[in-house]
């Protein structure tokens, strides 16, 4: 066994603020023996030592410190501290007198730490260029309240940003408030490429607490990035194929760039271009064409302008307007009919797509498929009203009607 008085105490001692703090002085006297005293203390910033407690075997005597309404003494002698501030952090003494075996002392430091607000992350507000003279902002950190100070990381997709020159920086600022707890602030600046539409960035403010390193992530933020367009589409909806006389066509043209573009309409007529822009809708790529007919046919340019480069891309689309026109019969013999006779209505019409004819009386009944209706043998009776109905099997819809009428003169 030990022959001589021992004092052993935690070196550090750690408490949240707010929290109590229990200091511990355990203590080995030979043979045994007891103590005659046990004083606690505290070292204050002029490096004195003031008295907390002073112990002995007939009472406890507290001393009228600013600790009186925070401290208790436990059984083992401890000390426990409630309510501990950042101004607690500082060293506690303990100081054991044993008789003829001497004085023995022995101190803990206090160390108090407050763990850091989650980080609260605010992206930039307004859009991103992929191509900036500066390097552009890219979203704002703080971490609020903590002791001792900690530090904020960046992460773009779960993966940490470093520092490199004139590309990455992440300056950081730090306040200690009023209650000496501390704000750390960090803004991180970084280009940008088409890619990082998709990019998730947040930050990490990083503290210690019992020795160990500590992590809070902030929510992840996406930031609007400007790109230039690189390909431009231009449709004709419905499609160009079915379009008919008197149909409203829409021309939408769409571009991958963010902002979208300035989109321009024209139309090309022999080796001009017609431009048709103030006909669009403003800011939208969408051209609308009403009741349209077979002038409309053609080929359509959309051009698009991105602002911020000033870069230009093209796209051309043909537009077939479908038709049935020049709609006539004719009547052989074209003379006057007289009850007996025969006549061959014939009927014609001009169209850029196949046509299919068919001829109906005049209670709109079938009479024959064709172009040609054979009517023999005419009476006054049958003095009548015939149509013909011309139509375009690949184009749904489109078709005209032309009447005649056949009058038979009685003999």
């Amino acid at each position: 066994a030990a022959s001589k008085l021992e004092i052993s105490m935690p070196a550090v001692v750690e408490v949240e603020m707010g929290g109590t703090a229990r200091i511990e002085c355990n203590f080995y006297i030979p043979e045994n023996a007891s103590y005659t005293y046990i004083d606690w203390f505290y070292v204050d910033r002029s490096n004195k030592q003031v008295r907390l407690y002073h112990i002995t075997s007939s009472g406890v005597l507290e001393d009228d410190t600013v600790y009186k309404k925070r401290l208790s003494l436990e059984e083992d002698k401890a000390l426990s501290i409630s309510a501990v501030t950042l101004q607690d952090a500082r060293t506690f003494m303990c100081q054991v007198g044993a008789g003829s075996y001497g004085v023995g002392e022995n101190s803990t430091q206090l160390s108090v730490y407050k763990v850091p607000t989650t980080p609260e992350i605010e992206p930039h507000s307004g859009g991103i260029p992929v191509h900036s003279s500066e390097i552009p902002e890219i979203a704002k950190c703080v971490s609020k309240n903590s002791f001792p100070p900690p530090n904020i990381t960046w992460h773009k997709n779960g993966q940490q940003l470093h520092p490199q020159e004139n590309q990455v920086t992440m300056p950081s600022t730090l306040t200690r408030e009023s209650s000496g707890l501390y704000t750390v602030s960090s803004t991180l600046y970084a280009p940008v490429t088409r890619e990082d539409r998709h990019s998730r960035y947040h930050c990490t403010v990083h503290y210690w607490l019992r020795g160990q390193t500590r992590a809070l992530d902030s929510r992840g933020v996406k930031v609007n990035v400007f790109y230039p367009a690189k390909h431009l589409k231009l449709q004709v909806v419905p499609s160009s194929t079915l379009v008919k006389e008197g149909d409203n066509v829409t021309l939408v043209c769409e571009a991958d760039g963010n902002p979208p573009p300035v989109f321009s309409f024209f139309k090309k007529n022999l080796d001009e271009w017609q431009d048709l822009t103030s006909l669009a809708e403003p800011d939208s790529g969408v051209l609308k064409l009403h009741d349209v007919n077979k002038s409309n046919t053609g080929t359509y340019r959309c051009q698009s302008l991105d602002l911020d480069d000033m870069s230009q891309i093209e796209e051309d689309v043909d537009l077939v307007v479908n038709y049935i026109e020049g709609v006539h019969v004719k009547m052989d013999p074209s003379s006057t009919l007289r009850e007996g006779d025969s006549v061959m209505l014939s009927c014609d019409a001009h169209s850029p797509v196949g046509l299919k004819y068919q001829w109906r009386d005049e209670k709109s009944k079938k009479v024959v498929e064709g172009n040609q209706l054979f009517l023999s043998n005419l009476s006054f009776e049958t003095s009548n009203t015939y149509s013909c109905k011309v139509m375009a099997p690949s184009v749904p819809g489109l078709e005209q009607s032309k009447k005649v009428s056949v009058a038979v003169e009685g003999k």
